[in-house]
């Protein structure tokens, strides 16, 4: 028996060191390091790390014994929780909708900012746990109220239920503000990446509600606004830079609006568009928006294969409005609050900041935009990983705070 059980070992070791060769090979085949990027040999480190639990769960789906996105999402909330002393930390559920509230200890005389986050992570990972030391340190600098929401993500719930449960939570604690120590006139929406994207879906649905509290800011870091055009530079420069690869961005697409996957190629190149849907929007979604310093001269041309009306007929919901908040109307756009944007400039969404920058301040709504040379998509989220944290982790984490305070 005890020969059985060595032989079971050695022959499991040798298999979790296949896997991790394996995945480090994919990754030095595959990865482009950017030359502006700080701890190159951590970042590697990092994504080779993601790469294997990525690999082990798609043995295990394979296996019938556990979904991959469920095996990473198991893994992500292994994270420490800082406690706080400072703050009152609050769970509760608004309906079925998980939330957790940062609350200052210290006594106010006056009511307090109120910040309304959603966490990112493309609707796969992602949690109140994962993203609490971000909220905890955001509520204490900025002694503000923080309500971070929960929602429902892949394998099990597709879209809309990611913008539909912030939608929902942001307006059942707006109806409440006071009772949680909010002032009602300084209450700010902010995100990360499908977050960030969620900022503009809900602050352009809360115009339809004036009997609410008006949002007086929005902080959109990193987010995704369209999922038209992929040949943006950003996606063409970025699209093998860690951690959100070509592979990664179009896994979550597809996964989260439930398109089959054999359709990744027609929405990624673009011809999944009509020529009639593409002239009428591209004022608004077109490379030709992005500055010139943001161009490379080897950039391949936008939508230039033929039309496919069968991947039109099976992806036309990337042009709804609540997925694609990029295009809502001039009208809703000219209405909403001033806006706090953060790009990265190892992104693949870098450019969908920018597009919504232009939108933004061409309806007059007032933009400050905060670009970090050397950072990259999910950077946010190891501010306080240390020994992981990267110096443009803990760059966005103070602009936001900066910005936020001077609400």
């Amino acid at each position: 028996m005890t020969i059985l059980w060595l032989m079971l070992l050695v022959s499991l070791s040798a298999f979790y060191l296949g896997v991790f060769i394996w995945v480090v090979i994919q990754h030095f085949l595959t990865v482009e390091i950017p030359s502006a990027l700080e701890h190159p040999v951590k970042f590697r480190f990092l994504h080779c790390a993601m790469l294997y639990l990525i690999a082990l769960g798609n043995i295990l789906e394979k296996l019938r014994i556990c979904s991959m996105i469920k095996f990473i999402q198991i893994f992500q909330d292994l994270i420490v929780i800082k406690k706080n002393h400072n703050l009152v930390v609050t769970n509760m559920h608004f309906g079925e909708i998980p939330v957790r509230l940062f609350q200052p200890k210290a006594v106010s005389s006056k009511l307090l900012r109120g910040i309304i986050f959603y966490h990112g992570g493309g609707a796969i990972c992602g949690s109140l746990d994962s993203y609490h030391n971000l909220c905890s340190f955001l509520a204490q600098e900025t002694d503000s109220v923080v309500l971070s929401v929960g929602y429902r993500k892949l394998p099990d719930h597709h879209h809309p239920s990611v913008s539909e449960d912030c939608l929902n939570a942001s307006i059942h604690f707006m109806k409440g503000l006071t009772d949680y120590g909010v002032d009602p006139s300084r209450v700010v929406v902010c995100g990360e990446s499908i977050g960030g994207g969620v900022v503009t879906i809900v602050t352009q649905a809360l115009l339809s509600l004036p009997s609410l509290p008006q949002i007086c800011a929005q902080v959109l870091i990193t987010p995704v606004t369209q999922v038209i055009n992929f040949q943006l530079p950003s996606h063409q420069q970025n699209q093998n830079v860690p951690f959100l690869t070509k592979d990664i961005l179009r896994m979550a697409i597809c996964k989260y609006l439930d398109i089959d996957f054999s359709w990744k190629d027609n929405l990624f190149n673009g011809t999944c568009i009509p020529l009639d849907t593409w002239k009428k929007y591209r004022k608004w979604l077109s490379s030709d928006n992005i500055p010139r310093r943001f161009k490379s001269k080897s950039l391949l041309p936008e939508f230039s294969g033929p039309f496919n009306e069968a991947a039109y007929l099976e992806t036309k919901q990337v042009l709804d409005p609540e997925i694609s908040p990029l295009l809502a109307d001039d009208e809703i756009i000219a209405q909403l609050p001033q806006a706090f944007l953060v790009s990265c400039e190892n992104d693949p969404l870098r450019d969908d900041a920018l597009l919504y920058k232009k939108r933004l301040e061409d309806q007059g709504v007032p933009v400050t935009w905060y670009h970090v040379d050397d950072g990259f998509h999910g950077c946010i989220i190891f501010f306080d990983k240390q020994p992981f944290s990267f110096p443009c982790s803990i760059k966005i984490v103070n602009a936001v705070i900066n910005y936020i305070k001077g609400i």
